[in-house]
């Protein structure tokens, strides 16, 4: 029986689980996420998105084995511009992070800080570290890449196939500016 994780935005009106494991769990360094973690820190009662080293935690699932338990009427969008290919979706009840999606994506970025303390799967890569201005105090913990690495795209391509190249929508009321 595949592994079931619960997960809850800070004031628990939004809920969702979880089934099996994770693609991946990686740190983004990205421009796009940096941006968007500082704008998003602001927002009342958010939770912190930057790690220490100014990467986005996150840990990608496939969306069928996601489910959403409460709270859906609570996520908005928050896209950087109105032509932004991708969307990060909060719970609007408290403005906790939920998970960046990519347009056409088969999988949810879900943001690590819906983790409790020390249950968020270890860390296995640092992606787009090309581009900070200087990579070079970055920790040799996990490999760091400049972009998204071949492994990184093998491991989103298999997950595509075993879900038979379906990428299901997930609908959001609204949207959130910061």
């Amino acid at each position: 029986m595949s592994p079931t994780t619960s997960l809850a935005c800070a004031c628990g009106q939004f809920k969702l689980t979880l089934r099996g494991e994770p693609i991946t769990s990686v740190a983004c360094h990205c421009d796009s996420c940096r941006a968007a973690g500082v704008r998003l820190q602001r927002l009342a009662c958010a939770r912190p998105l930057l790690d220490p080293l100014g990467g986005t935690r996150f840990v990608l699932y496939r969306k069928d084995r996601i489910r959403f338990v409460a709270g859906m009427d609570r996520l908005k969008a928050f896209r950087l511009s109105s032509d932004a290919s991708t969307r990060r979706v909060l719970a609007s009840c408290c403005n906790t992070p939920v998970f960046l999606e990519f347009k056409g994506g088969h999988w949810l970025s879900l943001y690590g800080a819906l983790w409790p303390d020390a249950t968020l799967p270890p860390l296995e890569m640092r992606t787009m570290t090309g581009d900070l201005a200087d990579a070079s105090f970055l920790p040799a913990d996990v490999p760091n890449f400049k972009r998204q690495s071949f492994s990184f795209f093998a491991r989103l391509l298999n997950a595509w196939i075993a879900m038979g190249f379906r990428s299901p929508r997930i609908e959001v009321g609204g949207e959130i500016h910061a």
